[in-house]
């Protein structure tokens, strides 16, 4: 009965990973979009992502997460019900998760990838325009590639609190590998070896993770002093 348990979580833990990288793609999204704004220098899409970052990180990821679903559900069923229809909307705890937690994480991005733009000299820049490259081809060719070594340690780090941070969707029912280990601990009344179980498998995505993207920080630091992730 044990191992039905354990195969679960297993189970679990892939859907766990889906959450992750989902949210990781909805968080480099936003914060991509988040750090073009601040740095735009437009009065009114400076003042949008500053907002942006200053409430995303001044609150805690649960209330959010629970904002989202729930007042998320109950929100947009008034909306309809303002209109007439007699619809009514439950929002999937997958899609809640993975917007809630990219949306959270989309505000520190927005600030890592600010700071790894501002670290490259702006005079590479220049004198792309100056050889007639366009905003956008210097941003690909020049600042992109730039960037990504800039960011590599801010990155590591909100990707490893973002892993971490996917515990939270079993709270609005996302059979993800907390819940599961919540589950069998409340059934078999054995927490401590579910809960063990489940760290361990926490650890592992962590180091796989430190792993790869030490390989990637060594491949875009060539030939520049090296940031320890």
């Amino acid at each position: 009965m044990s191992s039905s348990y354990y195969s679960s979580i297993l189970y679990g833990a892939v859907l766990t990973v889906g959450v992750s990288l989902a949210a990781l793609l909805v968080a480099i999204i936003l914060g991509l979009a988040g750090a073009g704004a601040k740095l735009s220098g437009r009065p009114i899409l400076v003042a949008l992502a500053t907002l942006y970052t200053t409430i995303i990180r001044g609150i805690p990821e649960l209330v959010l997460m629970l904002l989202v679903f729930y007042g998320g559900t109950i929100g947009l069923n008034n909306l309809l019900e303002a209109m007439g229809s007699e619809a009514t909307v439950d929002i999937n705890p997958f899609l809640a998760g993975v917007l809630t937690i990219g949306f959270i994480y989309g505000a520190y991005m927005t600030e890592t990838f600010r700071g790894a733009i501002l670290a490259i000299p702006k005079g590479q820049a220049e004198a792309a325009w100056a050889f007639g490259m366009g905003r956008t081809q210097t941003f690909m060719r020049i600042t992109a590639p730039q960037m990504v070594r800039y960011a590599l340690p801010g990155f590591t780090n909100n990707w490893l609190v973002l892993i971490k941070a996917t515990a939270l969707v079993s709270l609005i029912g996302l059979q993800e590998m907390t819940y599961l280990a919540k589950q069998a601990s409340a059934a078999t009344r054995s927490p401590f070896a579910y809960f063990l179980f489940t760290a361990a498998l926490f650890l592992i995505y962590t180091t796989v993770s430190l792993m790869v993207l030490r390989r990637l920080n060594a491949r875009y630091s060539l030939g520049t002093k090296r940031v320890q992730l």
